[in-house]
């Protein structure tokens, strides 16, 4: 089994404590360099050894996450914030290609964020695009957490061999594909996506988006209209007609109503 090296950085030392047995329970794969209780620690023990992976506080006093990061390559290691952020941040964070967990940290949540941290870590170094996209994620997500904006402008999709930053007002709908979700842009574009269509309904949350379907959801700006003919159904700016459940369509309607009196 390959091994990678961590360490842990975060103002709370109880945080730290808990962190690091809870690696050495769940994580073997994982080797813990070193903890610091600061940024600047932390760049000491980045000098010091050869480290894969940072786990790192966002909210830490007189240096904060995202300023560490802008401090030192972080293209070089896989990143999982640790945080306790509010809702709004991680709207963001789910937005974007980096990896988190909430504190109190769940064991399980651990093995899965090191697991993504790792293959997204093995895919950059053999994909020089995904690098580039990768470090573009973490400046959207940097200007997303400090402008605190309660939509998210552009997401990271992962895909089956990288990653692409996408402007969520291109998006005209998007359908689940089992595990798998594909985001349809206007002039029959399309992307695969390795994530499900309810973690995007996370992100997409708000008027904006509205889920149709158990396996469908659109971006209202594209809607045209809904017709009733042999099913109910939206049409879209493109002429595509997307299947509206029943259980769904009552809702539809209201969220057609909320959305035309936002826009007026």
């Amino acid at each position: 089994m390959k091994t990678y090296s961590a360490i842990i950085i975060d103002d709370e030392y109880h945080i730290r404590e808990a962190m690091k047995i809870l690696l050495n329970q769940n994580c073997p794969e994982m080797k813990l360099c070193g903890m610091a209780a600061s940024a600047e620690e932390g760049r000491e023990l980045l000098r010091t050894n050869e480290i894969d992976l940072i786990f790192l506080d966002i909210s830490m006093p007189r240096e904060d996450g995202f300023e560490f990061l802008n401090s030192i390559s972080a293209t070089d290691y896989a990143v999982i914030f640790v945080t306790a952020f509010q809702e709004f941040a991680i709207k963001a964070l789910k937005a974007n290609a980096v990896d988190y967990i909430l504190k109190p940290v769940n064991s399980n949540e651990l093995k899965e964020a090191v697991e993504k941290a790792i293959e997204y870590l093995e895919m950059r170094k053999s994909n020089s695009n995904a690098m580039h996209v990768y470090n573009d994620s973490i400046s959207n997500l940097t200007e997303q957490i400090k402008t605190q904006k309660p939509c998210v402008e552009k997401i990271t999709v992962p895909e089956q061999f990288g990653f692409r930053i996408v402007k969520v007002t291109e998006i005209m709908y998007l359908q689940a594909d089992s595990n798998y979700t594909i985001l349809h842009f206007s002039g029959l574009n399309k992307i695969v996506a390795t994530r499900s269509l309810s973690d995007f309904e996370k992100i997409l949350d708000g008027p904006d988006f509205f889920r149709i379907h158990k396996s469908t959801l659109i971006n209202m700006h594209f809607l045209k209209g809904y017709s009733s003919y042999q099913g109910n159904f939206a049409e879209l700016t493109d002429g595509t007609r997307l299947n509206i459940s029943r259980r769904k369509l009552l809702e539809f309607k209201d969220a057609v109503s909320h959305f035309s009196t936002l826009i007026e």
